[in-house]
């Protein structure tokens, strides 16, 4: 299965008539493996500054989870496996893998849970395959 298709039908997914605003998979070094249309712009820095939260929790509290210019309050995660942060009425799941970082980027009506579990099992899911 391609990169995309996981993508496609995986994290952009109908969850009760509603799907992720944008999602994409990337390697740990930043390279886009796989990404949706609506995938905001990023800068090495921001997948760097990511990267470094999860090597170090807490790294990016103080300043927040930028990813395409857009800050993110960064909230509870699951230290050096998750990092989910909020904006208004939306918000970011990141879920490392041993090669990638799962993004799912949300706004209501879904729910920061929905987009949990969505991105976190399919993370899961790879890490199970080795990825």
């Amino acid at each position: 299965m391609s990169w995309q298709t996981y993508i496609d039908e995986h994290l952009m997914c109908d969850i009760d008539g509603n799907h992720l605003t944008a999602a994409a998979i990337l390697g740990h070094d930043g390279s886009v493996w796989a990404q949706s249309a609506s995938f905001p712009q990023f800068k090495p820095e921001e997948v760097q500054g990511i990267m470094n939260d999860f090597n170090e929790p807490g790294f990016l509290a103080p300043t927040g989870l930028f990813l395409g210019s857009t800050k993110y309050m960064v909230i509870q995660g699951e230290p050096g496996a998750v990092i989910r942060g909020k904006k208004g009425s939306g918000g970011i799941t990141i879920k490392k893998t041993n090669q990638a970082l799962i993004f799912g980027i949300y706004e209501e009506p879904l729910t920061p849970g929905q987009c949990n579990m969505v991105v976190e099992r399919l993370g899961d899911y790879l890490i199970d395959q080795g990825m």
